[in-house]
């Protein structure tokens, strides 16, 4: 009878997924809560500290860590002397490990740091040609599945599970250390964890491939973002799209950005979005088309009828009424992103050959209050607003800048 270690902090999806593997004629091995949320189902439970001989102890941080369920987990089934250890210290083998590790990225604290739970991934893992690792609810139906048709887990699947789990883990200790790192914009040693969020329509070229991940647990704009209309984004016009919200967003007064190439082609803030966004345009029309359009208000029917006079790539605003999203869906190809201007991160990474740079962002301050003036002439307060938004805008063109 093959036998399966389920542990998991949280148990939606886990008292179905035993009660199918028992009904396939496996055991079960718990503790703790999610052998009492199983027990509870009227399933039979080994209790692991009926075959360690040990009872979890120091506030439940010790519980599995000990040969008998490790070595449960390792032997190698075609190894003669893992068969004749197994058999002098009566471990029974494990097939199939299910871990759903303490939520540590969502909720730091010491506490929630697993120690048993990787451990054991770990170990399932290493010893995939032999045993199934689960570390996500997501995976239970494929791994039902395979389970009912053919009785086992292939060896290319619980290769998949493995490459999975080792991600899982390191995902883990990268929280952990960034945790640790006591928010130090540049330590020695920086790991990043990134998740696949979505696949991009095509790379920076039509022929190139490209996908979109976020820092496993850090909270990501784009995230947030929501597509309302048009085809899939490009990886430009993410860069694109992303240059042009994030300038946006820094200013209080209804503003409108237009980005071509991942450069401000026009720049404006006025008393309504609306307006701003002609004024924009009256910047450099011929760049604008083809362009990014991002505002940090709402879009109704005229507005958005101003924007599909010229042919734009993407549009961006925190609201929009319901006739304008009918008016910007006869531009079926025209992508509509609804959100609110982003939060700069901590850090800005570029990739270099071999590695990264990492910097801090630049938050272009226009604090006019601290500025020298060191013309004889002292600036009017409307030529030090146009000095603000030139400086604002200055700091977000690539290369030397000439803001006009």
């Amino acid at each position: 009878m093959p036998r399966a270690l389920l542990s998991v902090y949280d148990k939606t999806g886990i008292v179905d997924f035993a009660r199918s593997l028992v009904a396939m004629g496996w055991e079960l091995l718990s503790s703790g809560g999610t052998a009492r949320v199983l027990t509870e189902a009227g399933l039979d439970v080994i209790d692991i500290a009926t075959v360690t001989g040990y009872p979890a102890i120091l506030g439940h941080r010790v519980v599995t860590l000990h040969p008998s369920i490790h070595g449960a987990i390792l032997a190698d089934p075609n190894d003669a002397q893992h068969r004749d250890e197994l058999h002098e210290y009566d471990i029974t083998p494990v097939q199939l490990v299910v871990v759903g590790l303490y939520p540590f990225i969502d909720n730091p604290s010491i506490e929630l740091i697993d120690v048993g739970g990787p451990a054991m991934i770990r170990a399932a893992a290493k010893n995939h040609r032999h045993v199934g690792v689960v570390t996500s609810r997501d995976q239970f139906d494929a791994v039902l599945g395979e389970l009912t048709e053919k009785g086992d887990l292939s060896d290319g699947t619980r290769r998949q599970l493995a490459r999975e789990a080792f991600a899982t883990t390191a995902a883990y200790d990268a929280a952990i250390t960034e945790w640790l790192s006591d928010n130090d914009p540049l330590p020695d040693r920086v790991t990043v964890s990134l998740t696949k969020e979505s696949t991009m329509r095509y790379g920076e070229n039509p022929h190139q491939q490209a996908a979109r991940y976020v820092v496993d647990g850090s909270p990501s704009w784009w995230s947030s973002v929501e597509q309302l209309g048009g085809k899939a984004m490009s990886y430009l016009n993410v860069v694109d799209a992303e240059a042009a919200a994030d300038l946006v967003g820094r200013f209080d007064s209804p503003a409108a950005v237009i980005v071509k190439h991942a450069n401000p082609c026009g720049v404006a803030v006025g008393p309504t979005v609306d307006i701003a966004h002609a004024q924009a345009l009256a910047c450099d029309p011929k760049s604008a088309f083809g362009g990014i359009v991002a505002l940090n208000g709402p879009v109704d029917e005229q507005l958005a009828q101003n924007i599909i006079d010229t042919f734009t790539e993407v549009v961006i605003a925190p609201r929009y009424t319901v006739e304008a999203l009918a008016t910007l869906a006869t531009k079926p190809n025209m992508r509509v992103l609804r959100a609110t201007p982003p939060t700069t991160d901590a850090r800005r990474f570029r990739q270099i050959h071999g590695g990264f740079l990492l910097q801090t962002p630049d938050p272009a301050l226009a604090d006019t209050a601290s500025w020298k003036v060191v013309s004889k002439v002292a600036p009017t307060d409307a030529q030090l607003r146009d000095a603000t938004l030139a400086w604002i805008t200055c700091a977000a063109v690539w290369s030397n800048a000439i803001v006009i």
